[in-house]
């Protein structure tokens, strides 16, 4: 599916091509210091290793739920057929958790169209993503 490294016989379109389907090392690093303890470092390799990871993953995932969606002859992948495709792969533990932070998700964002549609001089009614976070968190 995807080529793990560049190589020296890569040409420079390729390493673009390959930077572009990586997840920002920045965003990944940040991520792995949530969960270790405050004085722990991470090295530049394991970041790397990472970083290699989770875009093998996402493409994987995606993968499966494109072709789902190219079977049943539609063009968008959506937060549903993602939620499918982790489970189809065996990957039922983040399934439950993901169709519920979906769902979840959905009703904030009915509840903010309602909100700014009934009120849209009232900005207090919109709860944002930062209290979609918390609120998914309890899940």
């Amino acid at each position: 599916m995807f080529t793990l490294r560049s190589t020296a016989h890569d040409t420079p379109n390729d390493a673009l091509k390959e930077q572009e389907r990586l997840l920002p090392i920045a965003n990944v690093g940040r991520i792995m210091k949530q969960i270790l303890p405050p004085n722990a470092k991470i090295s530049k390799e394991a970041k790397e290793t990472m970083q290699e990871c989770v875009s093998e993953f996402i493409g994987f995932v995606t993968g499966e739920a494109s072709e789902k969606c190219r079977k049943e002859r539609r063009k968008t992948v959506n937060g549903d057929d993602i939620c499918w495709a982790l489970g189809t792969l065996g990957f039922d533990d983040y399934a439950g958790p993901m169709k519920r932070y979906l769902d979840r998700y959905r009703e904030i964002e009915v509840e903010r169209v309602n909100n700014s549609s009934n009120n849209n001089s009232n900005q207090n009614n919109y709860r944002g993503e930062d209290n979609m976070e918390e609120d998914c968190d309890m899940l």
